[in-house]
């Protein structure tokens, strides 16, 4: 059995292999698929391939030698990185050495898009995972970020002033986060705040639209942006240092080469005494508080050379918001406010002088002999022009210059200003031309923006703001400081201070003097506006008008005090309702003056009762009360 199964096994193999063996043939005699390729062909072929491999020829070329040193310069920059190292902005002092800023450590998150992943899934996912861990909306963290030179190394502003606990999260976090970074920096803070903001200003970072104009600056910057951390950016800002450090593909640093230090920015030192500042305000506040108003403006000046020992704004506001990035609810509640915190109306602040403004009409006259020391009339208390009449507040009797002053009388300065009785008419042109020689109706240049110019009129200003003629009520209302005529509080206040001296107009100036670094100082000297247009012994004439208010006059609160006040009031009108501003305007010691003193009280009534009692609180303290710390 075992035979025959094996026989039967041999046949079918052979079988099989027959089979094979003519299909091999059957194949061998077919005919072939293969063609030899025409002339045509094969030359097209050898120019294909003599093209790509020219291509790729110039594409090693340009990767190599044309943009070898941008991609060596990469590759390096992948290796060795250059870091800023911030540097500390310049601080704020008083005159008395007081400081008035800080500079608090704080940390940023920035990205360097050259370091985030180059696949844009990988990355936009990477921003997703860091918008949640910051609770920021992960498509506006995403367009920042996407909107960015992905080849930079500059770094950008995610997210400021981030809190302690999102620092610590993301340092945990970091190793999976490739591309992000802890900036570290430091925020402004602002002693007092609420005192000093209209003088300081604020710093915040620097906006994409300021780095045109800040050349140089990282886009993680802080620069000033008003009041003297703006005019003074250029002192106050220092010199980054640098980091040399070499770092991992994702940015992180493996190891620090050295470092070399920045340059601190200049310290400011003012001629601002921050206890009189405070001082002011307060006692304004509670004169506000006592006559149910809300706005004020003070001004003191050093007569001696222009230097500005207060500024004072009611209401105020706390600058320290924006140092650190404001809210959205905190600004519209700033803006939104009607007494407007953040208007500085010291120096922008345009309102009638009033009374104050007769100080430099009786200079005028004297000056252009109109009238003499000497030059007296009997005051009826008003001046009738036919149908048109012009009161006083009170008939004042026989009058001379330094009564007129004393008392404030209208009467005397409607006939000086415009003419009456025996007086011949000074006229506005002469008025404006000496206005403009004390600093009045243009811009005085005081170191921080803002500044408005005031207003003195005249014929041609009227001709063209309403199409009228000038009248001789118009001369009457100006010589009084009524009608068109405004001025700003620094205005005033520097304008007395001329008066105080003898007669030299400043430059009034916030700095005293910037501290470098190195401790070399480069002073601010006193710079001379005006000088020598009205004789001293005019201006003395005006200075002993001034005296006579404290001792028989409209301010006779002040006779107690420990040192010789001069000065005078005014009650400015406003509007269509008869509202009026309380003006005090003075200096002292009378004899070797020290301090001229502007006070304002918007819609505060007369300024006798509302400005008068804050500089007598104000001198009391300067020239007694303080020297007993």
């Amino acid at each position: 059995m075992i035979g025959k199964y094996l026989l039967k096994k041999r046949k079918k193999r052979s079988a099989e292999i027959e089979e094979v063996s003519r299909l091999a043939n059957d194949f061998d005699e077919a005919p072939s698929l293969a063609k030899p390729i025409p002339k045509e062909g094969a030359g097209f072929f050898k120019i294909l391939v003599i093209l790509i491999f020219f291509l790729l020829a110039a594409r090693v070329f340009y990767l190599q030698v044309v943009k070898g040193a941008h991609y060596s310069e990469l590759s390096r920059e992948n290796r060795t990185r250059y870091l800023a190292v911030k540097a500390p902005r310049g601080l704020v002092f008083d005159r008395n050495g007081k400081k008035l800023t800080r500079n608090v450590p704080s940390f940023d998150l920035v990205a360097i898009p050259a370091d985030l992943p180059r696949n844009a899934a990988e990355r936009i996912g990477e921003e997703r995972k860091m918008a949640s861990l910051l609770g920021m909306n992960d498509q506006s963290f995403s367009a920042l970020v996407e909107s960015q030179d992905l080849d930079s190394f500059n770094p950008i502003l995610i997210k400021e002033n981030i809190s302690e606990e999102e620092a610590l999260i993301f340092s945990e976090r970091k190793p999976q986060m490739p591309g992000f970074q802890l900036d570290q920096t430091a925020v402004r803070f602002y002693e007092d705040a609420q005192y000093f903001s209209s003088i300081m200003g604020y710093s915040g970072k620097i906006a994409k639209d300021e780095l045109e104009k800040y050349p140089g600056y990282l886009m993680t910057d802080y620069v000033g942006k008003i009041g003297l951390e703006y005019s003074y950016e250029k002192y106050l800002r220092g010199v980054h240092g640098k980091e040399k450090a070499e770092v991992d593909s994702s940015g992180n640093i493996k190891k620090n080469l050295g470092v070399d230090s920045p340059v601190n920015g200049d310290d400011l030192h003012l001629n601002i005494d921050a206890d009189l500042q405070k001082k002011i305000q307060d006692s304004l506040g509670d004169m506000l508080l006592n006559t149910n108003t809300k706005t004020a403006a003070a001004v003191a000046i050093n007569p001696k050379d222009g230097g500005v020992l207060a500024l004072v704004n009611l209401p105020s506001y706390d600058n320290n918001l924006f140092a650190r990035g404001i809210s959205r609810e905190d600004y519209q509640k700033l803006i939104s406010d009607g007494d407007k915190p953040m208007f500085n109306r010291s120096i922008s602040g345009e309102y009638p002088p009033g009374s104050t403004f007769k100080l430099l009409v009786a200079a005028v006259a004297l000056e252009e002999k109109t009238i003499t020391s000497s030059t007296s009339l009997d005051c009826p208390g008003v001046i009738n022009i036919g149908s048109y009449r012009f009161p006083d507040w009170k008939t004042h009797g026989v009058t001379d210059i330094r009564k007129a002053i004393a008392e404030s009388c209208d009467v005397f300065f409607y006939a000086v200003g415009g003419g009456w009785n025996n007086i011949p008419a000074l006229g506005i042109d002469r008025i404006k031309q000496y206005a403009n020689f004390f600093g009045l109706g243009k811009p005085l240049g005081v170191d921080i923006p803002g500044e408005a110019s005031g207003l003195i009129p005249d014929q041609s200003w009227k001709q063209n703001r309403f199409g009228e003629k000038w009248y001789l009520g118009d001369d009457y209302h100006c010589a009084i400081g009524q009608g068109f005529d405004t001025a700003t509080p620094l205005q005033i206040a520097n304008y007395t201070a001329a008066v105080a001296n003898g007669g030299t107009v400043y430059q009034p100036h916030l700095v005293q003097y910037i501290q470098k670094p190195d401790g070399s100082r480069e002073e601010i000297k006193p710079k001379i506006l005006n000088s020598d247009f009205i004789s001293p012994s005019n201006i003395q004439v005006v200075r002993e008008g001034m005296r006579q208010a404290i001792i028989s006059g409209t301010a006779q609160t002040l006779k107690d005090l420990p040192v010789a006040v001069a000065g005078k009031t005014g009650t400015a009108q406003f509007g269509s309702e008869n509202k009026t501003h309380g003006w005090f305007v003075s200096f002292a010691p009378y004899d070797n003056p020290q301090i001229a003193l502007a006070v304002l009280v918007e819609g505060g009534g007369e300024g006798h009762s509302t400005a008068v009692p804050v500089a007598k609180d104000v001198y009391q303290w300067y020239f007694e009360e303080r020297n007993k710390k």
